[in-house]
């Protein structure tokens, strides 16, 4: 059920001062230590920001989804590392089990994912099959009341500090592709699943993705998320409304570079007045702003049709599609404006210009969203929908 007005907006700013209180001032820290202090993860813990997509009734927030996108559209001002410590319990990480799990799967997981004692982690992508998920070669087999897995899985969010993964396995060796897949609750001291060391990244330090490695791990059939064969329909379920989510956090980085932008063109000076009087850095500024402003648009018209449970392939994908890659455009007018400035590691929109550029790729790569735009549209067409 929707927050009232003024709870809502308590929420909102709430969030919003611990962005500008907590997490800026320790965005530098973060970069350099690759790591988001204890203190401030479990700010987060009692501001409620593990548990916002989850049920009251398993200890969450409940938000609805166009609530969830104002609070990450918060977080999106600050590094988004913040937002990443949590944003798996949230997300794709969760939403499994809440879509597709079993009332016993909720009642042993959700309240720990909700109040951040539990993380959770989505392990889908692999070595050989990234925008091909269908292709995943991790195999389930079933040996009486359990399935063994071996397989590995690669880049996976949170997977260092994981309680639990959402697997998607083989469960029918028979049958290639997406309808073979099967998803599945494992738990992180299962005997046989070793998580690698986190990778070097381009940017977001203090976000760690891993591989994880399954050697003959046993997870009981109760682990099971839905039906054996759903796994990709569990996946394609969790990755719309991740989607959104991600658009939201792109909106916000992409609002924060502005005000970087509007502030240091109206302090930096060059012939004798500062440079946001200058027309060519005028319409960087003003496009940047357009833009960001189209995205907000996009992500609550999305989020709306998704609380109202109408059809949301379509427009998560485009969503997704134009929010990150708007952002994009953004953090490099925003290096551009700052000139040389911008290649500082002292200024934020260096270290956002790095950050930014994974949203393109993680949930759904641009290129896999125009191909489920166009699919779509073909389909709508074909139904006389068009």
């Amino acid at each position: 059920m929707a927050l009232d007005l003024e709870t809502r907006q308590q929420l909102i700013e709430t969030v919003r001062r611990f962005v500008n209180e907590v997490c800026r001032p320790n965005e530098q820290l973060v970069s350099e230590t690759n790591a988001i202090p204890e203190k401030i993860v479990q700010e987060m813990r009692d501001l409620g920001l593990f548990g916002l997509s989850i049920a009251e009734e398993y200890g969450g927030l409940g938000l609805t989804m166009e609530e969830e996108a104002l609070v990450i559209l918060e977080m999106g001002r600050t590094s988004p590392a913040f937002r990443s410590t949590f944003g798996t319990n949230v997300g794709i990480g969760s939403q499994g089990i809440v879509m597709f799990g079993s009332e016993e799967q909720k009642q042993q997981w959700l309240p720990k994912l909700a109040t951040g004692e539990a993380i959770a982690s989505f392990a889908l992508t692999e070595p050989d099959a990234g925008s091909d998920a269908g292709s995943a070669k991790t195999r389930a087999v079933r040996d009486g009341n359990h399935y063994v897995l071996n397989g590995s899985k690669r880049y996976i969010t949170n997977a260092d500090k994981a309680t639990i993964f959402t697997v998607m396995a083989r469960t029918d060796q028979n049958t290639p592709g997406p309808k073979g897949l099967s998803a599945f609750i494992v738990e992180r001291d299962t005997a046989g699943v070793t998580i690698g060391k986190p990778e070097k990244k381009m940017g977001q330090q203090g976000a760690n993705v891993c591989d994880v490695i399954f050697e003959d791990a046993r997870v009981p059939i109760t682990s099971r998320l839905g039906e054996e064969g759903e796994g990709m329909k569990v996946a394609m379920s969790v990755l719309d409304r991740g989607r959104l989510h991600i658009s939201a956090l792109s909106v916000g980085i992409a609002e924060r570079l502005v005000e970087e932008m509007v502030r240091y063109a109206a302090e930096r000076k060059q012939f004798g007045k500062p440079i946001i009087e200058h027309q060519l850095v005028m319409g960087m500024i003003a496009d940047s702003y357009a833009e960001a402003a189209a995205g907000r648009a996009m992500v609550m018209d999305g989020v709306r049709k998704y609380d109202a449970k109408e059809k949301t392939t379509l427009i998560a994908a485009a969503t997704k599609m134009w929010c990150t890659e708007m952002v994009g455009r953004v953090a490099d007018r925003a290096v551009q404006v700052h000139g040389g400035a911008g290649y500082i590691a002292d200024y934020a929109v260096e270290r956002f210009y790095r950050d930014v550029r994974i949203l393109r790729l993680y949930e759904g790569t641009t290129q896999i969203q125009q191909m489920v735009i166009g699919r779509e549209l073909q389909r709508m067409a074909k139904a006389g929908e068009i």
